[in-house]
């Protein structure tokens, strides 16, 4: 290679010397972050968006009352779960009177 190539660009050919083409280097788009500044929505988050456009404030009291008593229902179901358990265990076990 002497000076007057040296700076010259390769370009390849196909094997009946026309220039071949040359696709445009690919982007990583899958590596790119994520902007902080779009959060991802949330069900919660759209389901409360839908309902207060859609229920006066009373109405959305009542709903979230109604549905917080729902789940101290089952909290407390579960509790009478665990002590009849515990009950009916103790009641099965044979005491060794001696």
């Amino acid at each position: 290679m002497d000076a007057r190539t040296a700076h010259t660009p390769v370009v390849p050919t196909t094997p009946k010397g026309t220039h071949a083409m040359q696709a445009a280097p690919v982007r990583d788009t899958a590596a790119l972050p994520i902007p902080a500044a779009l959060p991802i929505p949330s069900v919660t988050g759209a389901l409360r968006a839908v309902e207060s456009l859609l229920m006066r404030g009373g109405q959305r009291t009542a709903r979230r009352n109604a549905w917080t008593a729902v789940l101290e229902d089952r909290r407390r179901a579960e509790d009478r779960r665990a002590a009849q358990y515990v009950l009916e265990a103790a009641a099965t076990r044979s005491t060794s009177a001696t």
